[in-house]
């Protein structure tokens, strides 16, 4: 059973990683990290976490290595590294969002070098990193996420097993697939209850208490009031994402008619010039019409 004395690696510093590494540290785990970016590296060295120069360093002091990386040819430039310096017993946590394939075809490879493989992708954003209350959804081997549950616990509440290796990615891509559809939605909705003079107020009110309620409503409503949309998820993750989702239904045959409706919104607002700020800005899509 892992514990505060079990060495950890964390490999990608961003939104996520660096909201995930603090609640390790403030959990009394000793967390080796590496990044792209030596300036995030550097500020959380400052907060109690022990630099690492690069993914071979991390694979090489930690025996829980947990990765959080944008995309996945990243992933899979890391897991290059990873595998040729992974051990017997070492355990490695995707909590990247990449396909379920891709997943397995890792365990693959880790088990070959007698190391254990988990995809744990989460969900609940930075603001929900923070808490300690992010959804993990996570496939693998039951009695391996038992070892490692006390690492997982440190940012996550939920933990929620899935399934096998790759159980927990396509968990993740259904989410994903209804944060954009319920985002979208969420945007049009307030938009044309602000046309007939309904505050932003009193939709988050009333519809929130409504069958028409959605967590992504009650994330965006807020944003949407002050127009404050500075990226806690980006426009072009949730593109990016749904990219993603889209591959995967292409190759299994599956229509996604209003994911292709909402990733068809993100890609607009990309062109807008919106990708960089939160994905509530999708709203501005209204404004932009309207001028």
């Amino acid at each position: 059973m892992a514990n505060q004395q079990t060495p950890v690696g964390f490999i990608g510093l961003g939104k996520m990683g660096v909201p995930m590494v603090r609640r390790l540290i403030e959990g009394g785990f000793t967390v080796h990290g590496a990044n792209r970016s030596p300036e995030v590296v550097s500020r959380l060295a400052g907060e109690g976490m022990v630099e690492a120069s690069d993914a071979a360093t991390v694979a090489e002091r930690a025996d829980v290595v947990m990765t959080a990386l944008p995309d996945e040819a990243s992933v899979n430039e890391v897991a290059s590294v990873l595998v040729d310096n992974a051990r017997p017993g070492q355990v490695i946590i995707e909590h990247s969002t990449i396909t379920p394939g891709l997943a397995r075809n890792l365990a693959e490879r880790y088990a070959e070098r007698g190391a254990r493989y988990l995809d744990a992708p989460v969900s609940g954003g930075p603001a929900g990193a923070e808490a300690g209350k992010l959804t993990v959804m996570v496939g693998g081997d039951p009695e391996v996420i038992e070892e490692v549950r006390p690492v997982l616990a440190a940012f996550g509440d939920p933990i929620r097993h899935c399934g096998d290796v790759g159980s927990g990615e396509a968990i993740k891509l259904v989410n994903q697939l209804l944060v954009g559809i319920h985002t979208a939605a969420s945007a049009e909705a307030a938009a044309f209850g602000a046309e007939m003079g309904i505050s932003m107020e009193a939709i988050g009110e009333v519809i929130g208490t409504s069958f028409g309620s959605s967590a992504m409503l009650a994330r965006n409503v807020p944003r949407f009031a002050t127009g404050d949309y500075r990226a806690a998820t980006p426009v072009s993750l949730i593109r990016k994402d749904l990219n993603l989702i889209h591959g995967q239904a292409d190759e299994l045959g599956v229509p996604l008619r209003l994911g292709e409706v909402a990733r068809g919104l993100f890609s607009e607002a990309i062109e807008q010039g919106l990708g960089g700020q939160d994905m509530a800005a999708l709203l501005e899509l209204w404004s932009h019409e309207e001028s």
